[in-house]
């Protein structure tokens, strides 16, 4: 098992990277949480990974954060969760989001997210429930955050800005930010990007 891959980054095309480790060029899909936090080209990266080997391929999945790789793994347990949705739901929110809509039972934020429908929602919301917690992601501690992160981005998406936009601008904030200095800090990224 590759646990984690350390080296230069060579390419960038979402969701996929190229890694150089010691002249070996790994392919790696990565969320898109972990995509918008990497260094530029030609610079040093360290990745958790997870490798999936399959009877046609073998499949290495790299996460910013062991956290994310650890939520990747649960959600493979789930039925009818393949590598490719688990990436999706990583991309589509952060984690303490997904702590958030798991304490809730909030289907319908699940159901935004590509490839999720109503039964799979509500399977991950029955699977996922409790799990956060065992993992030290409680849903508690990511509340506060994650709201102050919602009211950022429903903010931007009122001033006309898009969900890619809105999300990642959010996610670019410290998590113990002010609404309005969030707010504030958020345009100054968007006009620079």
């Amino acid at each position: 098992m590759i646990g984690r891959l350390s080296g230069i980054l060579l390419e960038k095309n979402p969701p996929q990277i190229l890694l150089d480790v010691q002249g070996v060029g790994y392919e790696v899909d990565v969320p898109m949480s972990t995509f918008y936090n990497l260094p530029g080209l030609n610079e040093r990266v360290m990745l958790h990974t997870y490798l999936v080997v399959r009877e046609d391929a073998q499949l290495l999945y790299g996460f910013g954060s062991n956290e994310e790789r650890v939520t990747f793994r649960q959600l493979l347990k789930i039925s009818g969760v393949g590598p490719k949705l688990a990436l999706s739901v990583l991309s589509g929110m952060s984690m303490a989001d997904l702590a958030l809509a798991v304490a809730n039972k909030d289907a319908g934020r699940l159901t935004k997210i590509p490839g999720v429908g109503k039964k799979t929602a509500e399977r991950l919301l029955l699977e996922l429930q409790g799990k956060f917690e065992v993992h030290g992601l409680s849903p508690a501690q990511g509340a506060a955050a994650a709201s102050s992160a919602n009211d950022i981005a429903n903010a931007l998406l009122a001033l006309g800005y898009n969900d890619k936009e809105a999300g990642w601008a959010a996610k670019q904030l410290p998590a113990d930010i002010g609404v309005s200095d969030g707010i504030r800090q958020a345009l100054k990224l968007l006009s620079k990007a």
